[in-house]
């Protein structure tokens, strides 16, 4: 990636709904330029997708967390795979220290919120956690204009 490919991706994780000619004016290059930079970019897989940014409380998650989990062994795929299923999880990391994987989760209650927490330390491999809540989130740098 160049560095107008780089200010290209910067305007479109602000606003991935800007017009290619909005886009061309405020790179100060042609509409073809620029839609020839964002193909060239999804074919090589730079740019995989679109997404719509929700504020936190926007969805029926109010009760978000995070989850550390310890794995034994060779469990980390089987793991992931099954985190996956569950749709409450919207973010799966790998780490290094002592936790394996970070995990991002939310419900719409405490209830559910336990219940989902309860369900994951069922996952085979799973062989240690600890969950802190998201109270509020003053400052994110996803869909930040840079």
């Amino acid at each position: 990636m160049d560095a107008l490919d780089e200010r290209l991706v910067t305007l479109l994780r602000h606003d991935a709904r800007r017009s290619v000619s909005d886009l061309a004016v405020d790179l100060g290059v042609s509409r073809a330029t620029v839609r020839a930079r964002m193909e060239r970019l999804e074919r090589s897989g730079d740019i995989i997708g679109y997404t719509v940014v929700l504020r936190a409380d926007a969805v029926d998650q109010r009760i978000r967390g995070i989850m550390l989990i310890e794995i034994e062994g060779h469990a980390a795929d089987r793991v992931v795979r099954a985190l996956g299923g569950f749709p409450e999880v919207s973010t799966i990391h790998t780490t290094n220290g002592r936790w394996d994987l970070v995990v991002e989760l939310g419900t719409a209650s405490l209830t559910e919120f336990d219940a989902v927490l309860r369900r994951i330390r069922l996952i085979g491999g799973i062989t240690g956690s600890e969950t802190s809540l998201l109270l509020a989130t003053p400052r994110t740098t996803r869909a930040r204009l840079t």
